[in-house]
């Protein structure tokens, strides 16, 4: 029989390090090790590191990329810190510093040189530092608003939406923001379940530290024809930052973010009210199939869209959904829960490819299913001209719920503005919201305040030539704080 190993205070240290960054961890004072012990619960401390990574905005010499960074909140007393994002290569050179919460910057970047981007935010610069690049890309076969924000590196991913058909040019970025070597595997799933790969490509793939790679997933099975398909992207060895980039022949192109991780209720918030065209796509991981009852969140409650109140995902396959206009002119969002609630709940992933406008006057983008705002989440990259930014908060249970919305000030000024904000259950509310005379890029904050789950979205609208330029982001819990284990004895006499 094994005997279990006590985690050392360093160990536990450590531990939260790798998960979520680092928070302050002193050894109690005597009165504080006892109050512990009595059962008060844990306390919950800022991250002292966050580390982000960006993959490499465009291969357009016309492409011009936004960076935008910003700590929410208000500086504390005393407090210093640095967030620097660089290009993610052995020869970094600062792209972007932020200087302190609650105020945005900015940088651009040109034509198709600009690099990946890696960065680490320590101290009052570390709890909810948020990233966000947008490229506008005028002409061409990767022409489009593409955003996505920067986003921690991890070893587990999953991208449905991708395809490998006719026309499209879908590629997964892979950022290894570390001094070793990672390994990534990638493996594609379609209707009919694995997709095979040609011999070499998809597995074993290697990203130097320090740099970035792009991997066409046509490349990996040139003999597969697929609309639909589920990328998994996985780690055997280091870790990588992972995103998808989708583009379509006379559609446009847009950022794929990872969908939130397998669970049987899904959300993908923040569907635009004049989209053309909305087509569902899911996956099944495990072994069991699942059938999910698909709802549609608008502005005064929930419905089943006709004729696709349902879908079944077979286990190892990519399922799709045309849903078509679903919208009709409001605002709504996606939620996906089992059909039969007696059975067993089957995790899922999914996500949604969306269309705007018609004939050659068409842009194509994309929400990935998101977990909740949860306490806290920002959104870095908003602009104060009329009808570009929207923001769709989703409370997709029966209950009801209120949050806070804030507008930071701008990059090039402003004052900060916040408003409260109930959802009620079941709905979509959507909301525009900017800084009192502000200017330049603006960061969206939303906190929860009161009552059931909430998700957000934030959309962003740059027409070009007649075309309805436009990128969606989710945004999610910034995880700002980390829960510290008590002690369960004086460690004072440690520091004496």
């Amino acid at each position: 029989m094994k005997q279990r190993v006590p985690l050392t205070l360093a160990a536990v240290t450590a531990a939260l390090a790798a998960v979520t960054g680092l928070a302050t961890l002193t050894a109690p004072a005597a009165g504080r090790a006892s109050a512990a012990a009595a059962g008060k619960p844990a306390a919950r401390m800022p991250v002292e590191r966050s580390l982000l990574v960006c993959p490499a905005p465009s291969t357009s010499d016309i492409a011009e990329t936004l960076y935008t960074a910003i700590t929410p909140g208000a500086a504390a007393a005393g407090g210093a810190g640095t967030a620097r994002l660089l290009g993610a290569t052995k020869e970094a050179k600062p792209v972007l510093e932020l200087k302190e919460p609650g105020k945005p910057v900015g940088a651009k970047a040109s034509g198709a040189e600009a690099p990946a981007l890696s960065g680490v935010a320590d101290g009052i610069l570390a709890p909810g530092w948020s990233a966000q690049q947008t490229t506008v890309v005028s002409v061409g076969r990767t022409r489009g608003l593409l955003g996505v924000g920067c986003t921690p590196p991890g070893t587990d991913f999953w991208f449905p939406g991708v395809s490998t058909a006719k026309g499209r040019e879908d590629y997964v970025h892979l950022t290894n923001p570390d001094d070793t070597a990672a390994v990534v595997d990638i493996k594609l799933f379609g209707p009919d379940g694995v997709v095979k790969a040609e011999a070499g490509t998809s597995e074993n793939i290697r990203i130097d530290p320090k740099s970035s790679k792009a991997i066409s997933l046509a490349s990996l099975a040139p003999g597969a024809q697929l609309a639909d398909v589920t990328a998994h992207v996985t780690t055997r060895a280091g870790r990588v930052g992972a995103t998808a980039q989708a583009g379509e022949e006379g559609v446009g192109s847009d950022w794929l973010p990872a969908s939130v991780d397998p669970a049987g209720t899904l959300v993908m918030p923040g569907i635009p009210a004049d989209a053309t065209s909305v087509r569902l796509v899911a996956f099944a991981p495990g072994d069991e199939d699942a059938d999910l009852k698909v709802k549609l969140a608008g502005p005064t409650g929930s419905i089943s869209p006709a004729g696709s109140e349902q879908l079944h995902v077979k286990a190892g396959m990519t399922a799709s959904l045309d849903l078509k206009d679903v919208t009709r002119g409001e605002p709504g969002s996606l939620a996906l829960s089992p059909a039969d609630d007696k059975k067993p709940v089957v995790p899922v992933v999914a996500a949604l490819r969306v269309v705007r406008g018609s004939g050659a006057k068409q842009e194509t983008g994309f929400i990935q299913a998101a977990a909740p705002v949860g306490t806290r989440a920002t959104i870095a990259d908003n602009r104060p001209e009329e009808n570009a930014t929207l923001l769709s908060l989703t409370a997709p249970t029966g209950a009801d719920a209120t949050v806070k919305v804030t507008a930071s000030t701008g990059t090039d000024g402003g004052e900060p503005v916040s408003k409260e904000v109930t959802v009620k259950g079941g709905t979509t509310q959507t909301l525009t919201l900017a800084p009192t005379g502000g200017k330049g890029a603006y960061a969206l904050t939303v906190e929860t305040l009161s009552g059931g789950p909430v998700h957000a979205s934030r959309t962003l609208t740059i027409p070009r030539d007649g075309i309805p330029m436009f990128t969606t982001q989710t945004l999610s819990d910034d995880h700002s704080t980390v829960s510290v284990p008590k002690a369960t004895q004086d460690l004072s006499v440690l520091t004496q």
